[in-house]
Parts: structure tokens; C-alpha cells; sequence
């Protein structure tokens, strides 16, 4: 039996001319498709991921805290006229979603950056379809980030080159003020096809004690919306899903709600990382970035420290949901709530989505400009 966007459940039904079941155009999936897989030579290794090379302990939840985007791409001009010299992203950014300035001036200033938020997991190594959380290595983020006045359509995003991959080794997500875990930024300024080639798809690479080892492809678990908000001395990252339209098992076990938030704070590489949490190498940060920590050992994400690759932060769990992470500020008043925005983007958002053809995995991968045959299906059910 098959659960569709709307939550009702359907037998199998007459197919229409194209071997689809009438009525299948937005039911969700739960079986898995032959994944894309690459195989990692020696001289690849060094672009294996960070997440081969970091300890098993890591993410335990036991650090404390102490203390409570967008890749520009210059415009040239050609032989000096006014004809402005366009990028490949911003050709491709005409038949986007995105609607730069559609909400100029009206977005409450404490939403920092808000975007497309995409959650995946990976099986572990020779484990292509999870059974179980246990059978999960490791859960991801995926952050498209949008221009702050920015609108829906009903399209797919374009590849502006500048997401961001995040990975939470403790795979699951946490919950209330007592789930504490540290996640790190993988991938930055990242394109689609790099997302693709080095992320979504299986690998096989060789070691000298097992041999061959199957790494298995990223198996998208939703999508939705995300906004980076500070509260004053906090940032969140609060989120509303989009797909599955019903959140099944495989979400609620991962921690994931329809609409949630977590306070998010970032750790001053400058000091030595809990135990069990440290990564071969750490962010790269300008000297002002750095500065701005001061002698604290945690401070307030902002949306740039997510642009260098090893940045650590901390995910705390909120019980509140999104509510706190919402809230208009004394200085703001009589601006939109900014729970108005996220309102208003996912609604946009879950337009265009059910307007893209094929089911919600076809529908998650079209975004992202992957094939979803390549790829497992979005998966609710273990």
C-alpha cells in the first residue's frame, strides 16, 4: 500500500498510458533504485570525506557550551559598454524559482539567511537500504540558501553554487535542551554537480586490511524550508518540511518534525575541540571572522561561519519547536513576524514542488539536477 502526499493510503489502481498508476504523480516511494556509483582510485583518496577520517566517539553529546552567504559572483563588463558579461548562474538563474526582490524590505531582520533545506542519510559501509537507525553511518544536511527578499516559483532552484553540505555523525537529530551534539560543514560554495559527483552517489574504495569496501549512495529522507534566525544572544536553524507531505517512521526515528528548530552555536577552533569531536583540520577563517570570538569558546552561529569547510557547531534540541526561534523582536515591531516568512515560503515551496513532475524523490533529485533513477527513493519506511 502506498501513502501519497495527501496522507491517504491507495490500493493499486488502473495504470494510465504511461505504465504510471493513475493518481501516482506525487505518492511517495519507499522502494530503492539502482544508485550512480563511482569508483575511488589511490590517487582519490585524498578527496575522500571527512567523515572516513574522523573518530567513531564523535558526537557523543557531551560538549558544553560557554556562551550562549552566498558566494558572490562578480559581473565584468564586455570591451567596457554597459552589456553586463553573465555567469553560467546567472543564465541559469532566469528560469529559477528563485524571485530575487519579491519581498524587498519587508523580511524581519533577525531571519539572518533563509533557503531550501534538504535531509539525507547514508547506509552503513555495504548497507544500501537501512533497516534501522543502527544500520544509518551518518545523517546530513543539504543548505541551498536564497537571497534574504527572495520568492518561490513554481520551478526548480537553480545551481547558484553555493550550498552547503553538513554532516551529523550522531545521526539523529536532537530533540530537547538535553540533546547536545557537535555537527561540522563538509562541503561549502558547493555546486549541484559537485553535491552529485561527491556526495549523493556510491563509492568503492579500497583498503589495505578489507579490500574492497561499498560506500552506498545518500537516500533522501525530506525536504523543506530553513531560516537562520538570532534571538539576541542565540542563533537557530528552524526548519518546516515539505516532503513527505506526512512525516512517516524513518523520520520520526531520526528526530525530524514537521516544523523544528535547534540553537546552533559555533565553536572558536582557537581552542581544542571536545573529546572525541576533533577533525583532521580546521576552518580557515579570516582574521576578522576569528576575532569575533573573542575568548569565548562558543558563540552565536552566523551564516558566514557556515561558508568554511570544518566549521564545528553545536545542534541543541528545542521541545518548543519553532515558536522561540521565531519570535518578532522588541526592535522589529511592526515588521511581518518572521514566522509569517517561513510561512509564506513553504507554501510557495510546496507549490512548485507538487508542480515538478514524478513523485517526491523525482521531485527532491529534478531540484538538485540529479537523475532520481540513479539514486535511492525518499524513504519513510524502514
Amino acid at each position: 500500500m502506498t501513502t501519497t502526499r495527501s496522507g491517504a493510503t491507495s490500493e493499486p489502481g488502473p495504470k494510465s498510458g504511461n505504465g504510471r498508476r493513475a493518481g501516482s504523480k506525487h505518492q511517495l516511494d519507499t522502494e530503492t533504485s539502482p544508485s550512480s556509483k563511482r569508483t575511488m582510485k589511490n590517487d582519490d583518496m585524498k578527496q575522500r570525506e571527512i567523515e572516513d577520517t574522523i573518530p567513531r566517539s564523535y558526537g557523543d553529546g557531551k560538549a558544553q557550551t560557554s556562551a550562549n552567504g552566498h558566494k558572490e559572483t562578480g559581473h565584468g563588463k564586455n570591451g567596457g559598454d554597459k552589456h553586463i558579461v553573465e555567469t553560467c548562474y546567472e543564465r541559469e538563474r532566469k528560469g529559477s524559482a528563485e524571485r530575487g526582490e519579491a519581498r524587498k524590505g519587508t523580511v524581519p531582520s533577525n531571519i539572518l539567511e533563509k533557503g531550501i533545506i534538504y535531509f539525507f542519510v547514508r547506509g552503513r559501509v555495504g548497507i544500501d537500504e537501512p533497516s534501522n537507525v543502527d544500520d544509518i553511518r551518518r545523517s546530513y544536511i543539504v543548505l541551498r540558501p536564497l537571497e534574504k527578499d527572495a520568492k518561490l516559483s513554481e520551478s526548480t532552484i537553480n545551481d547558484a553554487g553555493n550550498s552547503r553540505l553538513i554532516a551529523i555523525p550522531k545521526k539523529i537529530f536532537p530533540l530537547s535542551g538535553r540533546d547536545r551534539w557537535i555537527a561540522f560543514v563538509e562541503k561549502s560554495h558547493a555546486s549541484f554537480g559537485t553535491l552529485k559527483h561527491e556526495f549523493l552517489s556510491a563509492s568503492d574504495y579500497t583498503t589495505k586490511t578489507a579490500g574492497v569496501r561499498h560506500s552506498p549512495a545518500a537516500t533522501p529522507v525530506a525536504e523543506g524550508i530553513y531560516a537562520i534566525t538570532t534571538t539576541g544572544r542565540e542563533s537557530h536553524l528552524t526548519y518546516m518540511i515539505t516532503l513527505p507531505s506526512h512525516l512517516g517512521e524513518v523520520q520520526t526515528d531520526l528526530g525530524l518534525r514537521e516544523n523544528g528548530s535547534f540553537i546552533i552555536s559555533t565553536r572558536n577552533p582557537a581552542y581544542e575541540a571536545p573529546k572525541g569531536t576533533s577533525l583532521p583540520q580546521g576552518p580557515d577563517y579570516p582574521r576578522e571572522a576569528q576575532d569575533e570570538f573573542r575568548a569565548l569558546r562558543w558563540i552565536a552561529t552566523q551564516p558566514k561561519h557556515l561558508d568554511f569547510p570544518n566549521t564545528q557547531f553545536l545542534l541543541i534540541g528545542e521541545t518548543g519547536g519553532i515558536k522561540k526561534a521565531t519570535e518578532l523582536q522588541k526592535n522589529e515591531e511592526g515588521h511581518e513576524e518572521p514566522i509569517k516568512e517561513l510561512e509564506k515560503l513553504e507554501n510557495e515551496d510546496t507549490k512548485r514542488m507538487e508542480a515538478l513532475q514524478g513523485d517526491d524523490s523525482a521531485a527532491i533529485f529534478a531540484d538538485l539536477q540529479a537523475r532520481a533513477k540513479d539514486f535511492p527513493k525518499l524513504q519513510t519506511t524502514f
